[in-house]
């Protein structure tokens, strides 16, 4: 099976302590074009050392773990500098859960009864470098990724909120520029204007605090 065209392959490392589920996700992944999976960890400790080693484009990650929790090790890549993009696909969708991982520097956090089409497409927009928080999860961050001061700050523009759908959906700044017919310093500036107004710092908690606030439907 070829890749698609114009498409790199976006290499992969499995992170799950559940054998079978490893199993299924590597079966998935080799059974599409465009992804290599590199190898797997049974738990964060594991992840570390392969993602060292293998120097993945994408990490899935699952959270609960006996043996190294996956936000330990997601704060651990991220103080390293780590190349690799995680993806948080796990069970879990708490707001003991969702945060941290989010804090500790997920690229996006998945549930597992994801369609395995909306899978793939989550892990090349990880290996993106853009956000990916389904609906349900981004529910999850409202309360701590909502601005200390509650009163209603300034409403977003037109404009901005067309950035904001954009950016919900998964578009990197350079798509949203092409199709809004604008430049990618334009882009940035409508983001930065954006999280202003909503009271946050990035991607996830703007989507997050849009979906709470009825922004995003």
């Amino acid at each position: 099976m070829t890749d698609a065209p114009d498409e790199p392959t976006v290499s992969l490392l499995i992170v799950d302590d559940h054998p079978v589920v490893r199993d299924g996700l590597r079966g998935m992944f080799a059974s599409a074009p465009g992804f290599r999976v590199l190898g797997e960890a049974a738990n964060g400790v594991q992840a570390l050392e392969r993602a060292a080693a293998l120097d993945p484009d994408v990490i899935l990650m699952d959270l609960r773990m006996p043996g190294g929790g996956g936000v330990d090790a997601i704060r651990e890549l991220s103080r390293r500098g780590a190349r690799a993009k995680v993806l948080v696909l796990t069970t879990y969708d708490t707001d003991s859960d969702t945060l941290p991982a989010i804090e500790a520097g997920a690229t996006g956090y998945l549930l597992k009864d994801a369609p395995r089409e909306e899978l793939f497409t989550a892990v090349r927009a990880a290996a993106d470098g853009r956000t990916v928080l389904s609906p349900a999860v981004a529910s999850r961050l409202v309360c701590a990724v909502r601005a200390p001061r509650t009163a209603g700050g300034e409403p977003l523009s037109a404009r901005e909120r067309e950035v904001l759908a954009l950016v919900a959906r998964g578009t990197s700044n350079r798509e949203i520029a092409r199709e809004l017919f604008i430049s990618e310093a334009t882009v940035k500036t409508h983001l930065t204007h954006l999280y202003a107004k909503l009271g946050v710092k990035d991607r996830a908690a703007a989507v997050a605090t849009a979906y709470d606030r009825g922004i995003l439907g």
